[in-house]
Parts: C-alpha cells; sequence; structure tokens
C-alpha cells in the first residue's frame, strides 16, 4: 500500500510538472513598437494568440536599439519588425540569433507628400513650384529615416528649398492649417497613416527611387522560436492585416475610438478571416 501511495504521490507530481510546463509554453512575450503603423499589426497579433488559449505579456518599445536587444536577449520572444529598409541595418546585425516567421502586412511607404488639390505630381516638379508651396517641406524628427531620404532627395533633385526638422505633432499642425485653409503645402509623410485619409494626401512620384519601395511588416523571432512553440508559430504565421485596414484602425483612433477597441472591432468584422488563420492542424 505504502509502495502505491509513493507511486500515485510521483505520478501526480510528474502530472502537475507536465501542466506547469504546459503553461508556460502558452505564454509569449510579444514585442512591438509604439508607433501607429505598428500598433494595430501587434494588437491584433496579440488577441488571435489569446483567442487561442495563450497569455500574451506585450512590451512596447520607442527605439529598434532597444526593442532588438530585447528580443536577442529573449525579453521578448516574438517581434513586428520592418527588415528590408526601416530596421534593416538593427537585422543584419542580429539575423543569426533570430528568424523570419512571416509577413504579417505590406505596403509601407514613406516619401513627399501634397494634399490633391495641390497641382503638382512628382518631385521633379519641386523645383519649379518652390514658392506655390510656400518655399519649406516640412519634416519630421530629425535623425529618422524618412528625413534621411528627404534629405538625400533634397540633393539629388536639386530642389531649392529647406528640409524643416520638427516634430510629426508639428508637422500635423502645419498640415491641418494649410488643409483648413486650402493652402499648398508640401510636407514628409508615410502610409499607412490616418492623416493621409483625413487629409486626402497624394505622394509625389520619384522618378529616381530616392525613397525606398513600398516595404513589409514582418514577424521574427529568436532563433529556435518556431521549432520550440510550433502551435505558436502556426498561429502567428496566418496573421496578415492589410495595409489599408491598418490606416483605418488608427484613423478610428484619431477620431476618439480606444487603440485596443478599434483592434478588437476590426476583429469582430473579420470573423471568416480570423478563423481561416487559427485553421491549423493539432500540435
Amino acid at each position: 500500500m505504502k509502495t502505491l501511495v509513493k507511486a500515485l504521490a510521483a505520478a501526480a507530481v510528474v502530472g502537475l510538472g507536465s501542466m506547469a510546463a504546459h503553461a508556460q509554453d502558452k505564454v509569449i512575450k510579444l514585442g512591438g513598437m509604439a508607433w501607429e503603423d505598428m500598433q494595430p499589426i501587434t494588437g491584433i497579433t496579440k488577441k488571435v494568440l489569446e483567442e487561442k488559449g495563450y497569455t500574451v505579456e506585450l512590451t512596447e518599445f520607442s527605439e529598434w536599439g532597444i526593442a532588438y536587444a530585447a528580443l536577442v536577449r529573449g525579453d521578448v520572444q516574438v517581434m513586428t519588425s520592418q527588415i528590408d529598409y526601416v530596421a534593416h541595418d538593427y537585422w543584419e546585425r542580429n539575423k543569426n540569433r533570430l528568424e523570419k516567421i512571416s509577413i504579417a502586412s505590406h505596403g509601407l511607404y514613406q516619401g513627399f507628400s501634397v494634399p490633391s488639390y495641390v497641382d503638382v505630381n512628382s518631385i521633379e516638379e519641386l523645383a519649379e513650384n518652390a514658392e506655390m508651396l510656400g518655399g519649406r517641406i516640412i519634416g519630421i524628427e530629425p535623425g529618422s529615416g524618412l528625413m534621411r531620404e528627404a534629405a538625400d532627395a533634397v540633393s539629388e533633385y536639386g530642389i531649392n528649398m529647406p528640409l524643416v526638422e520638427g516634430s510629426t505633432a508639428g508637422m500635423t499642425a502645419a498640415l491641418q492649417s494649410a488643409v483648413d485653409r486650402q493652402e499648398p503645402i508640401i510636407v514628409t509623410l508615410w502610409t499607412p497613416t490616418w492623416m493621409a485619409q483625413k487629409f486626402d494626401m497624394k505622394f509625389l512620384a520619384d522618378p529616381k527611387g530616392i525613397f525606398a519601395p513600398p516595404q513589409s511588416y514582418n514577424l521574427i523571432a529568436q532563433a529556435g522560436f518556431s521549432e520550440a512553440n510550433p502551435e505558436a508559430r502556426e498561429i502567428l504565421a496566418g496573421v496578415f492585416v492589410p495595409i489599408a485596414d491598418v490606416a483605418a484602425i488608427n484613423t478610428a483612433v484619431v477620431d476618439g475610438k480606444g487603440m485596443d477597441d478599434a483592434i478588437q472591432e476590426w476583429i469582430d468584422n473579420h470573423p471568416v478571416l480570423i478563423e481561416r488563420w487559427g485553421n491549423i492542424k493539432d500540435y
């Protein structure tokens, strides 16, 4: 009898250990950038994992260097990132310790933009329309990838207009003011962004290809994540959010909806798509 009791106790310990290990396996440490174009993708990824029974610990970053260091260290296991242009240097430095899972969206583009009512369609036309456009290009934060490319474009196209450094908030305020008055303005802009929708903007053609082509958003992970977490990997690989939907979610947020609520509304409106993402084999 004592032997039987000991055996049962040992089995219980093993069972509890197995349950604890399984519970630990169902925890995913997810990372994302605290930027408007990244938050919807990361947020949808989080909710999809949670609907499949995972506990998701989300950490948001504001700098690529810190985000990639956290991923390499294991502070986060999976992260949303561009890897081809915007964060290419960070990916190249760390890719031997990381792995690609899938493309979660596509279409990020940044360049010079004007309201649709402005009769300019190409960067080549800026030099001859400088005065009409206010004699300057309104930029965002210095040191950003967009501003580096904008400076290259000013030089390559011989544009005799200063590129004004500032902040995203300052650029947005200037754009809002110009649109309210139906005045010409040229800004550095990107898509997806609520501004492109709200202000009816158009990007200027870039025949010299100074600005990077449309870029993808990738789900990347620590090396070995997919092998260790095959079910989670399959769920993550199914996630794809159209770029127009990313912009629409952010427009809803600007209109007063909370980011979580906007993301949940998107999920509620796409039940068939979400079901397909979850149509995976059992592990």
